[in-house]
C-alpha cells in the first residue's frame, strides 16, 4: 500500500479553498475533466477562430521578450537578440504536429538549460497512453488548423489543460529552444511552450531534475538511487519498473560550476539529464551480460566506451541479439550496466499513479494528498533546531494497515509507502527573486 503526500507552502484564502474542495468533489482536476488554465478552453477558441477565420494569438502568453525571461534571456540580454516570434508555417513550407509518431529524436535541446525536462519527454515517448495524456490525440497543420494548441500537466494535485498559440522563438531562421531532428515537426517545440507557460516563462525552465518532469507529465512519484551503493537488485528493479511504463532519468554530479556539461573521455556529460530508455540481458561470448540503453537529450555526443554504437562488443553477441545495435549519432546508445554504475551518480525512477496504471495487471497501490501550508507566526514552526515551536508545523497522521503482498522484494514483511513534499510555483516566481536555484521539491 503507497501514499503520496503532497503539503503545498503556500496559503490560499478560506473561500479559495473551499471552491477547491467542491471541485475536487465535482471531478475537476482528474485528467478526464482538467482545470482550464487561465480559464482558456481549447475548444472554444479552436471554434470561434475557425469560424472567423483568424489564427489564435495568446495575450496570456504574449510572442515578446516577457515571455522568454527575466535575467540572462531578459529583453535586454545578448542572447536574445535577434529573436523573432514566428508561426511553423512560416518557417517551413509542410509543418507537421507528428510525424511517424511521437519518438525520443524528435526532442533535440536547443539554447536553453533545460535538459531533465527534455530528458523526461523523451521517456515520455516510451509509453503511448502516458503521451497522449499530454498530449492529446486530433491536433494537426492541416484539419481544423487555427494556431491553437493545448496540453496537459500535472500541477500540485490535479491536471491542467494549457492553450497555447503557435508562435515559437526563432533566430537566424532556426527554432531557439527544442526542436525535432526531421525539421518539419512541432509537437516537442510546442509542449516546451505550454510548459514554459505554466511555469512563467522559458527561462523559468532553466536547470532542475528529471524527476519535476516526470510528476508533472504523469502525477506519479519519484525515488531516488544513489548507484555509489545501490541495492544488489538494481537491475531487476529497473527492467520491471520499464515493464511497468514507468519512467527513468540519471545523471552525473559534478564537483563545481566549471564541471557543468563538461564532456569526460568518452564522451559523457556531467551535470546533465539523460533519459533511461532501456535495459537487456544478452549473450556475449557465451555469458550473460547486463546492459542499459541512454539518451542524451542533445540528439548527440553518445558514450564511446563499450556497446557503444561502433563497439566491437556487438559483433560477439548472439546473431539474434545484434538488431539491438544502434548505428545512428542521435544521442542514444547502450552501455553495460556495470559501467552505468560506475560512470553516472543518481538514478530517478518515477512510479505511475494507479490511473496511468488501469490497463495494466501490477499490484494495487493507492494515492492521497494532504493539504496545509507554513504561515509565518502561525504554523511555521521550524525545523528540529527549535523544540518549542517545532511541534505548530502541520502535522499529518498516516495509518497503514495492511501489509505488503508477496512481490518481488523477497521475503522482508511490511507496508511500504512513499512521501512527497512540494512547493508551489518556485519556478513561476524566479522572476521575483535573486537565486536562480530551484527547491521546489523537498526530498525527506
Amino acid at each position: 500500500m503507497t501514499e503520496e503526500v503532497i503539503v503545498p507552502v503556500y496559503a490560499t484564502g478560506i473561500s479559495a479553498q473551499l471552491q477547491k474542495e467542491r471541485d475536487q468533489e465535482l471531478g475537476i482536476g482528474k485528467h478526464e475533466n482538467a482545470v482550464k488554465f487561465l480559464g482558456q478552453e481549447f475548444e472554444r477558441i479552436q471554434q470561434e477562430c475557425l469560424a472567423n477565420g483568424t489564427l489564435f494569438k495568446d495575450d496570456t502568453f504574449p510572442p515578446s521578450a516577457y515571455s522568454l525571461g527575466f535575467k540572462e534571456l531578459g529583453p535586454n540580454s545578448s542572447k536574445t537578440y535577434g529573436v523573432k516570434w514566428v508561426r511553423p508555417s512560416q518557417l517551413v513550407s509542410n509543418p507537421q504536429f507528428i510525424v511517424d509518431g511521437a519518438t525520443r529524436t524528435d526532442i533535440c535541446q536547443g539554447a536553453l538549460g533545460d535538459c531533465w525536462l527534455l530528458a523526461a519527454i523523451a521517456s515520455l515517448t516510451l509509453n503511448d497512453t502516458l503521451l497522449h495524456r499530454v498530449v492529446p490525440h486530433g491536433q494537426s497543420f492541416q484539419q481544423n488548423y487555427a494556431g491553437v494548441f493545448h496540453f496537459q500537466l500535472w500541477q500540485y494535485g490535479e491536471w491542467v489543460d494549457v492553450v497555447i498559440d503557435d508562435y515559437l522563438p526563432v533566430k537566424d531562421g532556426k527554432l531557439v529552444f527544442v526542436h525535432s531532428a526531421s525539421g518539419n515537426e512541432f509537437w516537442s517545440a510546442l509542449l516546451e511552450k505550454a510548459y514554459a507557460k505554466a511555469n512563467g516563462c522559458y527561462e523559468a525552465l532553466s536547470g532542475g531534475s528529471t524527476s519535476e518532469g516526470f510528476e508533472d507529465f504523469t502525477g506519479g512519484v519519484t525515488e531516488w538511487y544513489e548507484l555509489k551503493k545501490p541495492p544488489a537488485d538494481l537491475f531487476t528493479i529497473i527492467s520491471k519498473a520499464l515493464e511497468r511504463g514507468s519512467l527513468m532519468g540519471c545523471s552525473i554530479d559534478i564537483s563545481g560550476v566549471a564541471d557543468m556539461e563538461a564532456v569526460t573521455f568518452k564522451k559523457l556529460v556531467k551535470g546533465h539529464a539523460y533519459s533511461l530508455t532501456g535495459a537487456k540481458e544478452v549473450n556475449f561470448r557465451g555469458q550473460s551480460t547486463k546492459l542499459v540503453r541512454m539518451r542524451n537529450p542533445w540528439g548527440e555526443v553518445e558514450w564511446t566506451g563499450a556497446w557503444s554504437d561502433s563497439s566491437n562488443e556487438w559483433n560477439y553477441v548472439d546473431p539474434s541479439e545484434r538488431d539491438l545495435r544502434l548505428q545512428m549519432e542521435d544521442g542514444e546508445f547502450w552501455m553495460s550496466f556495470q559501467e552505468f554504475l560506475r560512470e553516472f551518480s543518481r538514478l530517478e525512477i518515477c512510479n505511475l499513479t494507479p490511473d496511468a496504471l488501469k490497463a495494466r495487471k501490477i499490484r494495487k497501490w493507492n494515492t492521497t494528498f494532504y493539504h496545509g501550508n507554513w504561515r509565518k507566526g502561525s504554523t511555521a514552526g521550524g525545523c528540529r533546531n527549535y523544540p518549542a515551536t517545532f511541534w505548530i508545523n502541520p502535522q499529518f497522521k498516516i495509518k497503514l494497515d495492511y501489509e505488503d503482498e508477496d512481490d518481488d522484494y523477497g521475503n522482508e514483511k511490511g507496508c511500504t509507502f512513499l512521501l512527497a513534499l512540494m512547493q508551489k510555483h518556485r519556478r513561476k516566481e524566479r522572476r521575483f527573486w535573486e537565486g536562480h536555484g530551484d527547491n521546489r521539491f523537498c526530498r525527506l
